[in-house]
């Protein structure tokens, strides 16, 4: 059992834990949240000893063998799956052992330790660090590769293969999913419901959370709070203490008629496609956790675009690739606004490439690549976080993309992103990974694209800002192209699937979990539409072609559509201001009084307004839907 009694402990001059205790017991599964600064990583440090109590106890056995995934590797000339194995220490020292028998020529040691490896299975290490190692995405031939010819993002994964390889009785995993993609998560979840011992994960995955652990300690206000269940039972839990704090629950009661709203429209426009059905679901069940998130220190949202042809941008039977290698080919795409596309695809597949062409980032080298004039790209992907200006603070950031606009104004909208206070005129450098990703989206958002290309963007932020990310994108207006592992953000933001596979992109007609399951089988089961008896007789030029008419039929009718979405948008957003001003006690003094029944007035105004033009849009979409 893991005892924590009366902590208190800080870091510099920051007290982290004030007076808190918990206990965990063997064979539990714990998710650890909190915050960005809270004290998680501490909590860690704390187990393995290395950080110093200021007072209470911190307890663990003295047999207990603790894993964890060491934050740095070295430039290496041992081979990859030799750095994995190095993770079973039994193992390793029952070698040397042998080793050193076998130089002495002692004969009945030998035997002995034979026996010994024999009896941990030891012999069959080297299948098991290679089930590990092609489980986390490596393939065969990189076992054998030395450590320091690995990037950066690899070396981290071969941490984790390292840490998984220990015979554990404890096993601390900060973050493992981070440098993962979408299928080593998949596999990474399994491994983890089968571990044996106790495990204690901080993630900012709310699915890997609700799928692995049966508890959560969540650290607040210098307390870790231990909460039998999975992190949906966490939320639905924090959601009702919030409740009891009435000015809380009024906040969620705003939040739930927003999103209620936003689930019934979105219901009444949808298809049968699976996809869609599972996007209903996410935003069902984002509705039932917006409660838990209203002290969210994140509130923001897009902007209308200021302009949003049709189409967006067209890739016609483009090519790409790199050199001499051509990485894609034949990719045909049309973007539209209100599309959302999420690309699914093994790591290498070619993923991050086809976004680097839709962005214009990537030559064409064969085929088009055609955009609208007033095409405006938001594109997000880890290699700009570099690209900030580390001198800089994040006011300048802003100013120097809109020298117009008050610092005042500017200063509010980095508010919602949690940047406050002197923190707006710091410069960047020392900011962590999650900061500096939130000010690049902060920048991305500001700027109202109309095609938002998002590569991996969840990779630094905490379980708040991708919940405040996932919402904000629901009123995007423009088309959304996202390639994450967090099933989160892509089961509440995407509506179509694209698989690129063997350098091609085709459409994936199942949900996520049928994304799971062929990954299981092998790739084997047929998966885009195009297999279907009617597309195989038609020629891809043919089904171009006839997508074509059908989209410039269905072009004005998809217009109104989005010229009531936006305008029903305007209606929400005045009411919103409005219930807002309502909440605040003053507005109900005598002297307020012509004030309160002019802002009723308004409020009732709005209302039929928008009654009204939900039921044209709800008419819109039946129209909509029969013309598909």
């Amino acid at each position: 059992m893991i005892r924590i009694s009366e902590l208190s402990l800080r870091r510099g001059q920051r007290l982290l834990f004030s007076e808190s205790s918990l206990s965990i017991h063997p064979g539990q599964k714990i998710g650890v949240t909190g915050g960005n600064g809270t004290g998680k990583s501490s909590l860690f440090a704390l187990i393995l000893g290395e950080m110093a109590i200021d007072e209470g106890g911190c307890a663990l056995p003295d047999s207990w063998t603790i894993a964890h995934v060491a934050q740095e590797t070295p430039s290496l000339d041992c081979s990859a799956i030799d750095l994995v194995m190095d993770g079973d220490r039994e193992l390793r020292r029952l070698q040397l052992q042998l080793e050193e028998a076998q130089q002495s020529e002692d004969g009945v040691k030998q035997g002995l330790l034979y026996s010994e490896i024999e009896s941990i299975d030891g012999f069959n290490a080297g299948n098991r660090a290679a089930r590990l190692m092609q489980g986390l995405g490596f393939s065969v031939e990189q076992e054998t590769l030395p450590v320091k010819t690995f990037s950066g993002g690899w070396r981290m994964r071969l941490n984790l293969a390292q840490a998984l390889m220990s015979r554990s009785d404890l096993l601390l995993l900060d973050e493992p999913t981070n440098h993962l993609d979408l299928d080593a998560v998949f596999w990474l979840e399994e491994w983890l419901k089968q571990y044996q011992g106790t495990l204690l994960l901080i993630s900012h995955d709310r699915d890997v959370l609700d799928r692995v652990v049966d508890g959560i300690i969540h650290i607040e206000q210098q307390q870790m709070v231990l909460t039998t269940g999975n992190y949906s039972a966490f939320e639905r839990i924090r959601a009702e203490r919030l409740a009891q704090q009435q000015s809380a629950y009024e906040r969620q009661q705003r939040e739930k008629v927003h999103m209620h709203r936003f689930v019934e429209r979105f219901r009444a426009k949808a298809t049968k496609a699976k996809q869609v059905q599972s996007r209903i679901k996410a935003l069902e069940r984002m509705e039932a956790i917006a409660p838990a998130h209203v002290d969210s220190p994140f509130h923001f949202s897009f902007h209308s675009p200021d302009k949003n042809p049709h189409p967006l941008l067209i890739l016609d039977e483009t090519a790409t690739g790199y050199g001499e290698q051509r990485v894609l080919e034949g990719i045909s795409l049309t973007l539209n606004p209100g599309d959302r596309l999420a690309l699914l695809g093994r790591n290498g597949a070619g993923k991050s490439t086809l976004m680097k062409l839709l962005a214009a980032t990537q030559p064409v080298t064969a085929g088009s690549r055609t955009e609208a004039q007033a095409l405006k790209i938001g594109y997000f992907a880890q290699h700009q976080l570099e690209l900030l200006d580390l001198q800089a603070s994040p006011l300048l950031h802003l100013q120097r993309n809109d020298s117009k606009a008050t610092e005042q104004s500017l200063r509010d909208f980095l508010g919602g992103f949690d940047f406050h206070g002197d923190r707006v005129f710091e410069p960047v450098a020392p900011f962590s990974g999650g900061e500096k990703a939130r000010l690049v989206l902060a920048l991305i958002i500001y700027q109202s694209p109309n095609l938002l290309l998002l590569d991996e963007p969840t990779n630094h932020l905490d379980l708040e800002m991708r919940h405040a990310l996932a919402v904000a994108l629901q009123s995007f207006e423009g088309a959304l192209v996202v390639v994450s592992h967090d099933r989160y953000l892509l089961e509440g933001v995407a509506d179509q699937f694209l698989l690129v596979a063997n350098g091609e992109a085709t459409p994936f007609t199942g949900d996520l979990n049928d994304y799971a399951q062929w990954l299981r089988n092998g790739e084997t089961q047929p998966l885009s539409a195009t297999n279907t008896k009617e597309s195989a007789a038609l020629s891809r030029k043919e089904l171009r072609r006839l997508e074509a008419e059908q989209r410039k039929k269905r072009a004005p009718l998809k217009r109104k559509v989005d010229q009531l979405e936006e305008a029903v948008g305007k209606v929400e957003s005045q009411l919103a201001e409005i219930e807002q001003k309502l909440s605040d006690a003053s507005i109900y003094q005598e002297t307020r009084k012509t004030e309160l029944t002019e802002t009723l007035k308004q409020k009732g105004e709005l209302d039929r307004q928008l009654e009204s033009d939900e039921e044209l849009l709800l008419d819109l979409y039946q129209q909509l839907e029969e013309s598909e």
